[in-house]
C-alpha cells in the first residue's frame, strides 16, 4: 500500500492544479456576463476555444520534456536535466514567436472556420489579437511544467497553476469590471498572467536545478548536441501527430452528434463535462506514471518499472470505477444543474450510462500514455492514436446508422478501449528495450 499511497500523494497536487482551470472559465464568464452581452460571451467562448486547439497541438513541449527529464534524473545526470530544460524552453519560445509572426494568417483561418455572427467574430478577433502575444510565454511554460513533473515537483506545479489562474482571475475582474475593457480586458489579463507565470516558473526551475546541480557545466555545447536535439524533435513530432489524432476524434464525436439535432448535440456536450472532470483525476495519475517510469528507466530499475505499472493501473482503475459510479448516482441532478432545457435534460439522462462507461474504460489509455511518455516511445503512441481514430470513425459510421446517438457513444467507448489496447500491444516493446538497456549496461 505504500507504493499506492506515494502515487496518490504525488498525484494529488496535479489533480488540484487541474481543478483550478474551470474556475478561470467561470470567472471570465461571470465578469463578461455582468458587463457585456451575449455577443461578448460568445466571443470569449470561441476565442478561448481557438487557443485551446492551438496550444493543445503543442502539448508535446510538456510531455516529451517530462520523459527526458525523468530519465535523466533517474540516472542522476542533473546536467542533462538542465540541458533538456534549456532545449525545451528555447523550442517553446521559438514556436511561440512563430505563432505571433503568423498571427494574421492564423486569425483569418480561425475566423473562417467559426460559424458565428459578424459581431461575435469581431469580438473573437479582438480577443485573439491581444492574447496571441502570450503565446511564447504559454508554450515555454509547457516546458517548465514538463521539468517540474519530470522531477516529481508536483507541489511547485500546483503553486504555479494557482498563481497563473489566480492572477488571471484578478486581472480579468480588474480590466473588465474595473476598467470596462470587455473582451479586450479578458485577453489582456490572460496574456499578462501567462508571462508572469512563466517568470515564476523559470525562477522555480532555476532554484531547483541550482540545488540539484550546483557545479554543473555552464557552457553552451548542450544545444550543439545534434543527436539529442534531433531525438527531442522527432519525439515531439510523433506526439504532435498523436495529439492531432485525439483532437480529430473529439471533433468527429461532436460533429456526428450534431447530425441528430441541437438537443442531442447539447446533451452530448453536457455529458462530456463529466468526462472532462474525470480526466482531472486520471491525468494526475498519468503524470505521476510519466515521472516514475522515466526515473525507473534512467536508473535501470526494471523491478521498479513493473511495480509502478501494476500499482498505478490498480489505483487509476479503482478511481475510474468510483467516478463512474459517482456520476451514475448523481448524474441526473448534475445534468439539471448544468442545463434548464427540458429536451436537453431528457436526452442527457438517456445517454448518461454511456458516459459513465466511457469514464470506467478510459483509465487504461491514460495510464499507458503515461508509460510511453515516460519511456519517450512516441512513435508507438502516434501509431496507436492514428489506428484507434480510424477504428472510431469506421465504427461510428456503422453504429450510428443502426443505433443513432447510442451508436455514436458505443463507437466513442470503443475508441478509448482501442487506444488502450493498441498501446498495450506495444508495451512488450518498451519492456524489451528496457531489458536490452540493462544487458548493455
Amino acid at each position: 500500500m505504500k507504493g499506492h499511497f506515494a502515487i496518490a500523494r504525488t498525484a494529488f497536487p496535479i489533480i488540484l492544479a487541474n481543478a483550478t482551470v474551470p474556475l478561470l472559465g467561470l470567472a471570465d464568464t461571470a465578469a463578461i456576463g455582468h458587463t457585456g452581452g451575449a455577443q461578448d460571451l460568445g466571443a470569449i467562448a470561441l476565442g478561448a476555444l481557438v487557443f485551446s486547439f492551438l496550444y493543445w497541438g503543442f502539448g508535446f513541449l510538456r510531455m516529451s520534456t517530462t520523459g527526458f527529464v525523468a530519465q535523466a534524473a533517474g540516472a542522476g545526470d542533473y546536467t542533462e536535466v538542465r540541458d533538456v530544460a534549456l532545449r525545451a524552453g528555447l523550442m517553446g519560445i521559438a514556436i511561440g514567436v512563430m505563432l505571433v509572426a503568423l498571427q494574421y494568417v492564423i486569425g483569418v483561418v480561425a475566423l473562417y472556420l467559426l460559424d458565428a455572427s459578424d459581431a461575435v467574430k469581431h469580438g473573437v478577433r479582438t480577443y485573439f489579437d491581444v492574447r496571441i502575444w502570450g503565446a511564447p510565454a504559454t508554450l515555454t511554460t509547457f516546458a517548465v511544467l514538463g521539468v517540474l513533473i519530470g522531477l516529481g515537483k508536483t507541489r511547485h506545479l500546483l503553486w504555479l497553476q494557482l498563481v497563473l489562474n489566480g492572477l488571471n482571475i484578478a486581472l480579468n475582474v480588474f480590466f473588465v469590471i474595473g476598467l470596462d475593457w470587455g473582451v479586450k480586458g479578458i485577453a489582456m489579463g490572460t496574456a499578462i498572467a501567462e508571462w508572469s507565470s512563466l517568470l515564476l516558473g523559470i525562477w522555480m526551475v532555476h532554484r531547483i536545478l541550482n540545488t540539484l546541480c550546483p557545479d554543473g557545466d555552464k557552457s553552451w555545447p548542450w544545444f550543439a548536441d545534434r543527436g539529442k536535439l534531433w531525438q527531442m524533435i522527432t519525439t515531439n513530432g510523433n506526439i504532435m501527430v498523436r495529439t492531432l489524432a485525439l483532437l480529430v476524434g473529439f471533433a468527429w464525436f461532436a460533429n456526428q452528434g450534431a447530425r441528430f439535432g441541437d438537443a442531442t448535440l447539447a446533451a452530448n456536450h453536457v455529458l462530456l463535462q463529466f468526462v472532462s472532470f474525470s480526466a482531472f483525476f486520471l491525468d494526475g495519475y498519468a503524470y505521476v506514471v510519466e515521472m516514475m517510469v522515466g526515473r525507473a528507466i534512467g536508473a535501470h530499475r526494471e523491478q521498479t518499472f513493473r511495480k509502478v505499472l501494476k500499482q498505478a493501473n490498480q489505483l487509476a482503475g479503482a478511481t475510474a470505477l468510483l467516478l463512474a459510479l459517482l456520476f451514475f448516482g448523481i448524474g441526473v441532478p448534475a445534468i439539471h444543474g448544468l442545463t434548464s432545457d427540458t429536451a436537453v435534460r431528457t436526452v442527457a439522462q438517456q445517454y448518461l450510462p454511456y458516459a459513465c462507461a466511457y469514464i470506467l474504460f478510459s483509465f487504461y489509455a491514460f495510464q499507458l500514455d503515461g508509460v510511453f511518455i515516460g519511456a519517450t516511445r512516441s512513435r508507438e503512441m502516434r501509431n496507436a492514436s492514428v489506428f484507434s481514430l480510424m477504428v472510431f470513425i469506421a465504427c461510428s459510421a456503422v453504429l450510428t446508422a443502426h443505433f443513432g446517438n447510442a451508436g455514436l457513444w458505443l463507437a466513442f467507448i470503443s475508441y478509448v478501449l482501442v487506444r488502450g489496447l493498441s498501446l498495450a500491444y506495444y508495451l512488450p516493446r518498451v519492456a524489451a528495450r528496457f531489458a536490452k538497456r540493462l544487458r548493455d549496461n
